[in-house]
């Protein structure tokens, strides 16, 4: 199996900035295609930003311009710097992996935007 855990969330102040941690774990074998997505309350699970081993990411419309995903291959992390945040980016942000066919997901870290 595989596991992912996130690290990073917390409450920020609009305009702030958090960087998202997430380290992948156990049968990996390889290097695969990873990426963020978040869920606020009473809303479908988002796609936030993407990333393949190669380098080449997705950004979804909503944080282009202000998040960045990067990733540590040989560390199996990836990360999402995430700048000027607003209180719509206040949600759970999952960390995911795709290994063959099959999606893994972490636990999650929540993530909230207020004064």
């Amino acid at each position: 199996q595989v596991q992912l855990v996130e690290s990073g969330g917390g409450l920020v102040q609009p305009g702030g900035s958090l960087r998202l941690s997430c380290v992948a774990s156990g049968r990996i074998f390889g290097i695969w295609p990873m990426g963020w997505y978040r869920q606020a309350p009473g809303k479908q699970r988002e796609l936030v930003a993407a990333i393949v081993p190669g380098g080449t990411t997705r950004i979804a419309d909503s944080v282009r311009g202000r998040f960045t995903i990067s990733r540590a291959n040989a560390e199996n992390k990836v990360f999402l710097q995430m700048t000027d945040l607003r209180a719509e980016d206040t949600a759970v942000y999952y960390c995911k992996l795709i290994r063959q066919g099959s999606d893994y997901w972490g636990q999650g870290t929540q993530v909230t935007v207020s004064t």
